[in-house]
């Protein structure tokens, strides 16, 4: 939800899984080739002379990460982020999503290989723009956020798989490792029309296995620097969570079922009124460079927003508890979610939520010896 991934890694090939809008498919499918074309083997990169050695040392850092995921994560070991691609954009892509005026259900596209998916994804933020106001003129509330990684569900590894980009290079030694995690998990497994299944399966292996990354791989000052980095995003989801389950009581309340809208709006606008009021606090209480960094997602802040991070949160509980119960095998832990898969939807999400359990030191981000934990948030 933050930059990451920003919300941080949606998984957003849609053009190449195929579509009926002609125009949407080409930009789709000539935005990820020229992606491709950017993308050079990490070698070449640190044998380039005019590449800085700050991101050689980023990219060898990625190469670390990249193995570790196979063989301490049981993650595929393919030419995926074996690459790099300077995209000299803000962006992987920007994802388009849009919801109706009293309801937190996100609007689906359906493609004949990723299934249906509550987002759209475009290669140009303008057009993403577009495609969010032509939503707007249908009553519905749409909104466009950036994506910095996607994964292509390894259909293309074979023309070199998906590179490390410029758009989350940057970003903390622990999240770097998240977001390489996240999008292999999707390699793993990827079920047509469950994005909440998916998005939320990935994000167990993400924060499962980047609290592995920090307390086995990573130094102290990258422990640090991912605590302050990861404990305003905690803090940020907390308050999230809050207001979307309240607005979720509100669109289920006596008076939108009596259909009494003004009401309704009342009741939303109040809630959106706290939810910015109490962002305001937190915000005063962060200092430095990324003070600011959830301005954008609140200005954007709409039943579309709060519902797309829905499908990155809600049944991760569920996937920690599965992997304590697999004894924190990584196999085990795999197969165990295959099965699930294999249920009918409703099935899925009813095994997930009946056994989450809080999860335990071990799947928490390990925090600095001098960090104060009380500051974390949830």
């Amino acid at each position: 939800m933050n930059g990451k991934r920003g919300v941080f890694a949606a998984a957003a090939l849609l053009g190449l899984a195929g579509c009926a809008d002609l125009g949407y498919y080409w930009q789709s499918a000539s935005g990820h080739l020229g992606l491709m074309r950017a993308a050079r083997p990490v070698p070449e990169w640190l044998r380039d002379p005019g590449a800085s050695e700050t991101l050689k040392a980023k990219l060898e850092l990625t190469q670390r990460i990249r193995s570790f995921a196979s063989a301490e994560l049981g993650l595929p070991d393919n030419p995926s982020y074996k690459a790099y691609a300077d995209l000299h954009r803000p962006a992987a892509v920007w994802n388009v999503v849009a919801a109706a005026p009293y309801s937190l259900t996100l609007k689906t596209w359906c493609f004949p290989v990723a299934g249906c998916v509550g987002y759209r994804g475009y290669y140009s933020v303008a057009d993403a723009r577009a495609e969010a106001e032509a939503l707007r003129t249908q009553g519905l509330e749409a909104a466009v956020y950036p994506v910095p990684a996607y994964s292509t569900l390894g259909w293309m590894n074979w023309a070199g798989g998906d590179p490390v980009l410029s758009t989350f290079i940057g970003y903390p030694e622990g999240e770097l490792a998240r977001i390489v995690f996240h999008e292999l998990a999707h390699q793993v497994l990827y079920v047509p029309d469950d994005t909440m299944f998916n998005e939320s399966f990935a994000t167990a292996v993400e924060r499962i296995g980047g609290a592995r990354w920090l307390q086995t791989q990573a130094g102290e000052a990258a422990r640090l620097e991912y605590a302050q980095f990861d404990g305003r995003r905690q803090q940020f989801r907390a308050l999230v969570n809050e207001t979307r389950r309240a607005l979720g009581d509100i669109y289920a309340s006596k008076e939108a079922q009596a259909r009494d809208w003004p009401a309704v709006d009342a009741m939303k606008k109040a809630a959106m009124d706290e939810f910015r009021q109490r962002y305001a606090v937190l915000r005063a209480g962060w200092s430095g460079p990324r003070q600011g960094a959830y301005d954008a997602w609140v200005a954007r802040a709409n039943n579309a927003m709060f519902g797309a991070q829905a499908a990155y949160d809600e049944l991760v509980p569920g996937f920690e508890a599965l992997f304590e119960r697999e004894g924190r095998d990584w196999p085990r832990f795999y197969a165990a979610v295959r099965r699930l898969a294999a249920l009918p939807k409703a099935g899925r999400v009813q095994a997930l939520k009946a056994d989450a359990v809080p999860p335990t030191a071990d799947t928490q981000t390990p925090q600095p010896h001098n960090q104060d934990k009380g500051g974390r948030g949830a």
